[in-house]
């Protein structure tokens, strides 16, 4: 096993006895290269966005992610790219310069997470069409935020890219295979080569954190000094990245980040678009995992209520195999699932073909990157006019993720109709335990509730 190393901006930098706590962004502020910044510290502001080669099958992806989430050990032998290995002041790179010339750098603190941010989507396969458009995406910078409120010029120099000169070597990179995870095995941190490693790992160590995307754990590490007795990274374990379709279901392997999960699903789950949509920024789900996101076991996490109503399985595996246990059986407290400390999710299954209706509501203070002071997720079959079943999933109304029972037993077997919908409605706010918070009140939350069932019925008139 080699001593572990990140290719930064095409060069070999040694992680030589970097604890595991250690994020990206200070060691590669550590090694001088200082254009990443730390704005918040929890991946909200993209300040210290970077590049890592990322598989998109045969071929190479340029993914933009939070350097100031992900442990540095956790890219042993991948490639980084930094705003300086983009270009340099007397050879501008393309984004760059059109962030430069349109006067989108403002006062600069925040440009080099822009411009990573926007390089990734610069290289993005397939952005650049044949007609009026470049094809530029600018979710692609929802995550960045500018503090001199200079988004227009941003926005200009985005919509002003072309495409890749003939001779880039970015440009040319992703059509070569990614770099292959390697095991690491340093102290308190290890990368297993498979599941039964993974398993043996979790045996000889039953209080190791185990470590996907890192979006989660990353913000306890850096705002209320969390230190992992051990750590397992499992984001890369072939395993957990496996997607497949049937007749029946689509399993979808707990390591695959959200933005992936997003793209091999092509639409097939549409309430789960709704999701994508709203879940974060771009930038927290090119880390984030679907696995991730249910270990953490968040009450007010976006995917849980979707996923409960959509009846979706969580596949447990061990040493001793595999279980699958209804997601609406998953949670058993405030940040406790069934999940032994000797099992990892493999996957999510979700049964086909989904429900005839189907919508996500998120309640926040934004529309975009924001916590949700109530997420709802349903999902009703209709037969001949009248609720044949009715599955609604609620997050932010209890210490846990519930589904709304009393409501769908108040829908099911009734007319599909603005007054079986308003009694309904009524059931819905007496639902879970919402309590005040910052985000919201208990009475608003309620409130919420009914008014979403309300909405769900008006849309579909």
């Amino acid at each position: 096993m080699v001593d572990p190393s990140i290719t930064v901006n095409g060069e070999p930098r040694a992680l030589d006895g970097v604890p595991a706590w250690v994020n990206t962004l200070d060691w590669l502020r550590g090694i001088g290269l200082t254009g990443a910044k730390e704005g918040c510290a929890e991946g909200e502001c993209g300040a210290c966005s970077v590049l890592v080669a990322r598989p998109d099958g045969d071929r190479s992806r340029w993914t933009a992610v939070n350097s100031c989430l992900v442990p540095a050990l956790a890219l042993d032998g991948q490639e980084v790219v930094t705003a300086e290995g983009l270009g340099t002041p007397d050879d501008l790179h393309p984004v760059q310069h059109e962030m430069a010339v349109r006067g989108g750098s403002q006062c600069g603190y925040c440009t080099p997470g822009f411009v990573c941010s926007m390089a990734a989507e610069y290289y993005r396969p397939g952005r650049v069409s044949t007609g009026s458009t470049n094809g530029f995406d600018m979710h692609a910078i929802a995550g960045n935020l500018c503090r001199c409120t200079g988004y227009r010029p941003i926005r200009d120099a985005a919509e002003a890219l072309g495409a890749p000169p003939a001779e880039d070597p970015l440009a040319d990179r992703v059509a070569r295979s990614a770099p292959s995870p390697v095991p690491t095995r340093v102290d308190g941190f290890a990368r297993p080569a498979d599941l039964a490693e993974a398993f043996a790992l979790l045996r000889d160590h039953p209080d190791a954190t185990v470590l996907a995307g890192g979006t989660d754990w990353g913000v306890e590490v850096n705002l209320r000094g969390e230190r992992a007795a051990y750590v397992v990274a499992v984001d890369r374990l072939p395993e957990l990245r496996t997607f497949g379709v049937s007749e029946h279901d689509i399993e979808i392997g707990a390591a695959l980040t959200l933005s992936e999960v997003e793209s091999a699903l092509e639409g097939r789950v549409p309430m789960l678009d709704e999701v994508f949509d709203l879940f974060a920024s771009r930038l927290i789900r090119n880390g984030a995992t679907i696995g991730g996101n249910l270990a953490t076991a968040s009450p007010i996490g976006d995917l849980a209520p979707a996923l409960m109503a959509l009846e979706a399985g969580v596949v447990l595996a061990s040493a001793e195999g595999d279980r699958e246990v209804p997601i609406a059986d998953y949670f058993t407290g405030y940040r406790e699932t069934l999940r032994r400390t000797d099992e990892l999710i493999r996957a999510v299954r979700i049964p086909m073909p989904t429900a005839g209706i189907t919508a996500f509501h998120k309640i926040a203070k934004r529309r975009y990157d924001d916590i949700s002071s109530v997420a709802i997720g349903f999902a009703v079959e209709l037969a001949e006019g009248s609720v044949k079943s009715a599955r609604i999933g609620l997050g932010g109304i209890a210490a846990t993720p519930v589904r709304a029972l009393a409501t769908e037993a108040a829908l099911e077997g009734r007319p599909w109709s603005h007054d079986t919908v308003r009694e309904a409605a009524v059931v819905m706010r007496g639902e879970g335990t919402p309590m005040d918070d910052h985000r919201a009140s208990a009475a608003y939350r309620s409130a919420m509730l009914g008014t979403a069932l309300l909405r769900l019925w008006e849309d579909t008139q």
